[in-house]
């Protein structure tokens, strides 16, 4: 059995890793000076809009080789391996955000939540038992739904449905 009796030296300088909150901002400026869309960008990275759109904004890890896929697309310089390395680290999910957002659009789902949440609790527990809808397992998809009175916004969640434990 071989022992190491000391750790090879390395002339390694280490730098800060870039935060979710700075690469997002980095992003979002790459994004507009290229002109880019969500489309664009989630279909260099081989993934779906609305997964690679939370990465970027800093709430999802994108898997490296997506990361490194839209790095290089959006093009960062030398900051371009800092934003890759970004995008990979897991999220400290919500905790950049306030308690409830003071942008109208996202504030109408707290809305919809405050209306409707014990409706939907109600009939997912009436179709499936006392549980919850994975946020994990989980996917979202957001649609345009042309309408005679004015185009929809149709959002989808499909979560797994998670059972409680009785004992």
């Amino acid at each position: 059995m071989s022992t190491v009796t000391s750790m090879p030296s390395a002339d390694v300088t280490l730098a800060p890793l870039m935060t979710k909150l700075e690469m997002t901002e980095l992003v979002m400026a790459a994004k507009f000076a290229k002109q880019a869309s969500w489309a664009d960008i989630s279909a260099a990275a081989g993934m779906s809009d609305v997964f690679v759109v939370s990465a970027c904004l800093g709430q999802n890890a994108l898997p490296a080789e997506a990361a490194a896929k839209v790095a290089g697309f959006l093009g960062f310089g030398n900051r371009t391996k800092d934003v890759e390395i970004a995008l990979q680290l897991p999220p400290k999910k919500g905790q950049e955000a306030e308690t409830v957002s003071k942008d109208p659009l996202i504030y109408r789902f707290f809305e919809i939540t405050y209306v409707y949440g014990d409706t939907i609790k109600e009939l997912i527990h009436e179709e499936f038992g006392d549980g919850i809808m994975s946020a994990i397992d989980f996917d979202l998809k957001i649609e345009r739904e042309e309408n005679p009175k004015g185009d929809r916004v149709k959002v989808t969640m499909c979560g797994k449905f998670l059972p409680y434990n009785q004992w």
